[in-house]
């Protein structure tokens, strides 16, 4: 529900409320002090993610800072009445990969959390808002966001999809395009027959990343996929009110006729598989490409491909192929669920890891931790030399102590290769979880078409 004023920010009624440990302690106290409760608990679901440690005696919470965060949160969660979805319950993982598993996001809702990367539920039809922590007390308190209107992009993916060429591929490519400021003030609608062919893990991995542009969201009309990836999870319509909200999410599809403020088209039919070279997610070039020259580009990108060529080590003209790591990291809440293992786990399969590589495997919940281990994913990973950790979002963002160690290089599969993003004085490469697992085998940056 929307009420709008003239001259006004709109009044949007909030449908899940997801928190974690670590943006919602302030907003709790600002409840505390001003006697209120939760508007609609029923609405609102709490897990840990962001600093939980991911080693096997993670309980133990062996971080002070993650054991702080953590505590408070259980306690805030108690007081409250707020569901917690933590460690050993079996449904404990990153907030933007537990709420699609477990059926709470749904299309057509309007989803926020206090975490930029929220934009990954508009996978589902969903407008889903990442919020600051002000704003996470007023959800708290009424149930209610205040959102100017955004304008609205369409971003049209033509052509297809060649060997080694994923979702990562594709909206890097965006990115690469539009630059990290393209799209500020607007929600994308990503469109087109490949969007279509896409599954809904490989949708949310590109709706994950529309914030690297400056989108406020990023969405996919709902189809038939999202329906049948939806059925019988655990918080979704069941029996007759499944026929009757299948139904509704129809009517909320957009169509040939639906109207945009801005089209954007990406062509895929000569894509080669794309990694950064640079400190921003537009800083990306395919593995058969050199990094381009200071001169082709505007002046304050020239200015700042400087200081990132300058951070990374690395100099114009140079290709990436060959380019020595030393780490692997395959997680995060762009690409830590069960089908992304899947593809990693087939190019690492029988292989080994090269030797002085150190690789985190870091699953996205506890629910696909669980499933990799019924799959033998776990063994597969273990036995090529890899660390099989435990859910959480990890070297992402160095949070708790999965760190890249400083000037050491990583091969990621994370949304944010900024500088110290994944540990101070990181150097980190954004690429697809399989160019990361072709990486990890030969111990230097590849091309994973050769094992395809």
């Amino acid at each position: 529900m929307v009420e709008s004023k003239e001259e006004f920010p709109d009044i949007l009624s909030i449908d899940l409320h997801l928190l974690h440990e670590v943006t919602s302690p302030q907003a709790f106290e600002v409840l505390r002090k001003r006697g209120l409760k939760i508007h609609a608990l029923e609405r609102t679901i709490a897990t840990v993610d962001h600093n939980v440690s991911t080693t096997a005696d993670r309980e133990s919470l062996p971080s002070l800072v993650s054991r702080n965060q953590i505590l408070s949160l259980r306690q805030n969660c108690e007081d409250f009445g707020i569901k917690l979805w933590d460690m050993g319950s079996g449904r404990q993982g990153i907030v933007h990969v537990i709420g699609p598993e477990q059926g709470l996001t749904q299309p057509g809702m309007t989803i926020v959390c206090g975490d930029s990367h929220t934009s990954t539920h508009g996978a589902f039809g969903a407008l889903a808002l990442g919020i600051g922590t002000t704003e996470i007390s007023y959800v708290m308190a009424t149930g209610c966001l205040l959102l100017s209107r955004p304008k609205t992009m369409k971003v049209q993916f033509n052509g297809h999809l060649g060997k080694g060429i994923t979702a990562k591929d594709m909206i890097l490519k965006l990115i690469q395009v539009i630059g990290v400021h393209g799209a500020n003030g607007y929600v994308i609608e990503y469109c087109g027959p490949m969007i279509r062919k896409l599954g809904m893990e490989q949708r949310m991995t590109i709706c994950n990343m529309s914030i690297e542009c400056g989108a406020r969201a990023g969405l996919v009309s709902p189809d038939e996929i999202t329906y049948e990836y939806m059925k019988d999870r655990l918080a979704a319509p069941k029996g007759s009110q499944w026929d009757h909200a299948v139904a509704y999410w129809k009517s909320l599809a957009s169509t040939d006729q639906s109207t945009y403020d801005q089209t954007i088209e990406i062509e895929l039919d000569n894509l080669t598989p794309l990694v950064t070279w640079g400190t921003t997610p537009a800083q990306s070039i395919g593995i058969d490409q050199e990094i381009p020259c200071l001169e082709s580009m505007t002046p304050e990108e020239g200015e700042l491909a400087k200081k990132s060529l300058e951070y990374m080590g690395l100099k114009v003209g140079q290709s990436l192929e060959g380019l020595p790591i030393d780490y692997v990291f395959l997680g995060s809440c762009t690409n830590s669920r069960i089908s992304d293992y899947r593809e990693a786990a087939k190019i690492l399969k029988g292989k080994k890891i090269a030797k002085g590589v150190t690789v985190y495997v870091v699953p996205g919940s506890e629910l696909v931790r669980k499933q990799m281990i019924e799959e033998g994913m776990d063994r597969i990973f273990m036995e090529a030399g890899a660390d099989f950790r435990q859910p959480g979002c990890s070297m992402c963002l160095g949070m708790n102590e999965d760190k890249c160690p400083p000037e050491k290089r990583v091969a990621s599969t994370s949304n944010r290769n900024f500088i110290g993003r994944q540990g101070p004085g990181a150097l980190t490469h954004l690429m697809s979880p399989i160019m990361a697992a072709a990486a990890a085998i030969e111990g230097k940056i590849v091309d994973v078409r050769k094992f395809l």
